[in-house]
């Protein structure tokens, strides 16, 4: 009887760990296609198109620590990342906060080096389509 109740649990609980985990989204590299951050609220225009994986090879990106920096006292600490985090965890949407401000963060960190690298979207229809608009540079091969 001891044995009935154990296996008829253990066969619940592995049951119940399927359903629960099969309902949470997953948000692997694979899986992200805009850069969206509630943070934001409702914008002007819609998240940028980012088709992470693919971005990441087009532009020959291995290290996650080129975007998902980590600063300690004003200094990048290069063998760290920040990529279990969202950019909003550390900049804030305000002026004055001790990061730079969200927006300012990703259209530094995206533009600035799309500019360096001569490759990319700068404008902001071209990160930013709306609805009904060609945007989707990555879809396209563009980085």
């Amino acid at each position: 009887m001891k044995r009935l109740r154990t296996g008829l649990f253990l066969g619940v609980t592995a049951v119940a760990w399927v359903v629960v985990s099969s309902s949470i989204p997953a948000y692997s590299q694979e899986d992200i296609t805009s850069l969206k951050d509630e943070a934001f609220g409702k914008g002007q225009r819609p998240p940028a198109v980012f088709v992470h994986e693919a971005h990441n090879e087009k532009a020959e990106i291995e290290d996650c620590n080129v975007c998902h920096h980590v600063y300690r006292n004003g200094k990048n600490v290069e063998d760290e990342s920040s990529e279990d985090s969202r950019c909003s965890d550390c900049h804030n949407m305000k002026k004055g906060y001790p990061t730079r401000p969200l927006m300012k963060a990703y259209h530094d960190l995206c533009k600035g080096c799309h500019k360096a690298k001569k490759a990319g979207p700068i404008t902001c229809g071209e990160c930013h389509p709306r609805k009904g608009a060609s945007g989707a540079h990555e879809a396209e091969g563009e980085h």
